[in-house]
């Protein structure tokens, strides 16, 4: 494996990508230069400055993971990565507390006009009545988008006595009432707000979200601080309401154009700018860096990942939570695969129990990954388009949850139907993270889905089971366990043998010809 990293980062990031293989730090590349080298390498971490266009995603035929150190991703074409399969992680959690510091540092400077004041004494000057300030206490705060910097603001702004409102139409109401917090329309939090901050990430929805439409709402003595995006703010309408006296001022980390130089911003006395400082602190640039390292490791080795942007989002709670529950879903996906006798046509998948309650999309891409990555061997198939893999060959995918998940407190159920055949089979998770295999084809088992094993159907009849014994004794072969399902006496039984040593295809095929055996298969859980 070979990393490119194209921005400084810690040091106990780089470490940690070393794990991986070759590490290359080159910052400073152009983009004709990044195209040029991307095609040698398997993974690209960046911070914001280094721009991921979908040429260079193209030039990266090997590159399986890009990781930004930081938490937005506007500067990654993350459609193309996940057309191509590759997966983009951030590190959403990393430099939270950083930038709400940087938000309350720059609300409270602005408000006692901190900047001017240390310039003016460095001039010479003592102006104290030049510099009478504001106080934050008893001032109402008008938080838009209640996230996790929006959140980390509120309870700050809170023990600084302030009243804090807040519009996010994704935060739910049980939500703001933990956080104490009253939810208003924007325009109300507009008019309401004596200070307002700005804590969304930058899309098409939030693109100069504060036009001069929405800045001619605010109090004239209101102000704005914005240390989420450059872009959310309309910059021309925000410097006409300054200069007019529409707002009595505005701290700015983030631009338009970075790095910024010529905007007229910079000329009003009104404005305190900062150049991107929001995650610039010791402790975030380790937590991030350390943080997407990790992640980029976990991915090559095919683990799944708690900040994957072009994946379903999970917390590291809920990724903590579902872990062996992707172990499931990975083992059940091998047996079906091994089970196979002809192409995928459809496969259903059933979340019962804790797990109905569970965001189970990336067990199920999970769940796919390992069985078309079998049937197609020459493919990349991963967390990112294993849901697109399978919609371009026609497979049928279908996920259900049901609150039932017959007795057992979770329950993972799976029907595959490949070459006109139809198999079923159902695992859980026991206290511990103990794996079984509960069911196949209807038959109910107590099965750990571990090593190399027989699985055989046959007409439950006696004399099978003790043949099967003397062909795999008379072989070498020992037997390390063994699990039978049967519906009735003199019915139809299915058997697991787990065996110490491997299984030759002509010991296999004797297995086969005995009477009464139905068909027997050989099913590797470990590969």
């Amino acid at each position: 494996m070979k990393v490119l990293v194209t921005e400084t980062i810690a040091e106990e990031g780089v470490d940690i990508l070393r794990q991986a293989g070759e590490v290359e730090v080159k910052t400073g590349l152009s983009l004709r230069e990044l195209v040029q080298c991307i095609p040698e390498y398997t993974a690209l971490v960046v911070r914001s400055q280094t721009k991921v266009t979908e040429e260079v995603i193209t030039a990266g035929q090997q590159l399986k993971i890009i990781g930004r150190c930081g938490t937005g991703v506007d500067n990654i074409d993350v459609e193309a990565a996940t057309r191509q399969g590759i997966l983009v992680v951030n590190s959403p959690w990393g430099n939270t507390i950083a930038a709400a510091e940087h938000t309350l540092t720059l609300m409270l400077a602005l408000s006692r006009h901190i900047a001017k004041a240390v310039a003016s004494l460095r001039a010479g000057k003592w102006e104290r009545k030049r510099f009478l300030g504001t106080e934050v206490y008893n001032k109402t705060l008008g938080i838009i988008g209640l996230g996790r910097i929006g959140s980390e603001v509120c309870k700050r702004a809170q023990g600084l006595g302030m009243h804090v409102i807040a519009y996010d139409p994704m935060v739910a109401p049980e939500r703001a009432r933990e956080l104490k917090v009253e939810l208003v329309p924007l325009e109300q939090l507009l008019r309401w707000a004596d200070y307002v901050t700005l804590h969304v990430p930058l899309n098409e929805n939030t693109y100069h979200l504060l036009g001069a439409e929405e800045l001619a709402l605010m109090k004239p003595t209101a102000r704005l601080i914005n240390c989420a995006r450059g872009g959310i703010v309309d910059e021309q309408a925000l410097y006409e309401a300054l200069k007019a006296g529409r707002l009595a001022g505005a701290a700015l980390d983030v631009w338009e154009e970075e790095p910024v130089q010529d905007s007229p911003l910079l000329e009003l006395d009104n404005v305190l700018p900062t150049p991107h400082l929001g995650a610039s602190t010791e402790e975030a640039q380790a937590n991030v860096a350390v943080d997407v390292a990790q992640q980029v490791l976990a991915a090559l080795k095919g683990e799944p990942v708690h900040g994957a942007v072009n994946l379903p989002a999970l917390t590291p709670e809920e990724l903590a939570r579902l872990r062996p529950y992707l172990q499931l879903a990975e083992k059940l996906a091998r047996l079906h695969a091994q089970l196979a006798d002809g192409p995928l046509e459809r496969v259903e998948l059933e979340y019962g129990g804790d797990l109905s309650r569970e965001n189970v999309n990336v067990l199920t891409r999970a769940f796919l990954r390992e069985i078309l990555g079998r049937q197609l061997e020459r493919e990349a198939v991963n967390y990112v388009n294993a849901l697109l893999v399978a919609q371009e060959r026609g497979l049928e995918v279908k996920e259900e949850k049901e609150a039932e998940s017959a007795g057992y407190r979770n329950l993972l159920a799976a029907t595959v139907t490949a070459g006109g055949q139809t198999r079923s089979s159902a695992g859980t998770v026991f206290a511990g993270a103990e794996l079984r295999l509960v069911r196949l084809d209807g038959y109910r088992l107590n099965v750990p889905p571990e090593g190399l094993n027989i699985v055989f159907w046959n007409i439950d009849r006696p004399g099978v089971i003790g043949r099967v014994g003397t062909i795999l004794g008379n072989a070498g072969i020992n037997i390390a366990g063994m699990q039978l399902g049967r519906e009735q006496v003199g019915g139809q039984a299915v058997t697991v043998l787990n065996v110490d040593d491997p299984v030759p295809p002509e010991v296999l095929a004797e297995i086969n010809q005995i009477e009464g055996m139905l068909t027997a298969r050989l099913v590797d859980f470990g590969e």
